[in-house]
């Protein structure tokens, strides 16, 4: 049985530098993207613990539902603000166990990455250009008009570009905590910790291992109808945990679905739970 602890994992996912830059087929790879706008597959790069006996890892489905969209590259360009969700992993007895992720982007230092991202655009870049080259007898009346689709369209695919001398490019990671109970907006402090932890220019207090094994091994669930308090990097961390003659933990705020989908269809949606309709969300 579970020793009855907050966090089974800590998880790094990301790019894995020694197999490079892999077509994500899951995400349908769209080769007439530009390079950075296409998405690439990711890996787990490191769990700890290994493995725990009540929760075994299941690295394909922590890896895809960690980093959905796979990789994705961006320059100093773009905007790189660190993104926060969860999943809920379900295994065939019907146990569950969640997991909570924090993506951000750092600097890609590999120059084989780098270069792989530059030859990849030359790529394009020419196909692009056999694919939108005007036929022989349209050039004159192209260039008499000075407005060639061909040109000005090529101009526009090669804004979104990179280029190895002048670009800085930037890759997303994701560091995730794998829970036996749905304590998101705790969760969400301690990677928000940790990823301030690495960005700073000062160091945390203690080693940043100290931290994640604090998290892992020694603080506990709270008991039922508790609250627990622990320390974060930055920070004291409180979660709590209904009583069995309370609702069930449910850890997310309500106002965020409200602004995501209005009120209209909120209530057409409560409704539609009311009578016990099949409900569908479709999201990108």
């Amino acid at each position: 049985s579970a020793p009855g602890r907050f966090a089974d994992y800590f998880v790094i996912c990301g790019l894995d530098t020694e197999t490079g830059l892999e077509p994500d087929e899951l995400s349908g790879e769209n080769f007439e993207q530009t390079p950075l706008r296409r998405t690439f597959k990711s890996k787990v790069l490191a769990r700890y613990p290994e493995n725990v006996e009540w929760n075994p890892f299941d690295q394909d489905a922590v890896g895809m539902l960690c980093m959905p969209k796979g990789l994705t590259f961006k320059t100093q360009a773009d905007s790189r603000e660190p993104q926060f969700h969860s999943f809920i992993i379900t295994r065939e007895d019907g146990s569950r166990t969640f997991g909570f992720s924090l993506t951000f982007f750092e600097e890609v230092t590999s120059k084989q990455i780098c270069s792989a991202m530059q030859t990849l655009y030359h790529m394009h870049n020419a196909e692009y250009d056999i694919l939108h080259t005007p036929p022989t007898n349209d050039k004159e009346s192209c260039s008499s008009t000075g407005d060639c689709n061909g040109t000005s369209v090529s101009k526009l695919q090669r804004f979104n570009s990179y280029d190895i001398s002048r670009d800085t490019l930037y890759v997303s990671k994701c560091i995730c905590l794998i829970t036996p109970m749905s304590f998101m907006k705790a969760c969400k402090k301690v990677l928000e910790q940790l990823h301030q932890a690495v960005t700073s220019p000062q160091p945390p207090p203690l080693p940043l291992e100290s931290y994640i094994y604090n998290i892992l091994y020694e603080v506990p669930l709270p008991p039922a109808g508790r609250s627990l308090k622990f320390s974060g990097v930055y920070g004291p961390i409180i979660c709590q945990r209904p009583s069995t003659s309370e609702l069930p933990l449910f850890d997310f705020p309500v106002k965020e679905v409200f602004e995501l989908l209005g009120v209209e269809n909120v209530v057409q949606l409560f409704t539609c739970a009311l009578l016990e309709f099949q409900i569908l969300l479709y999201s990108q």
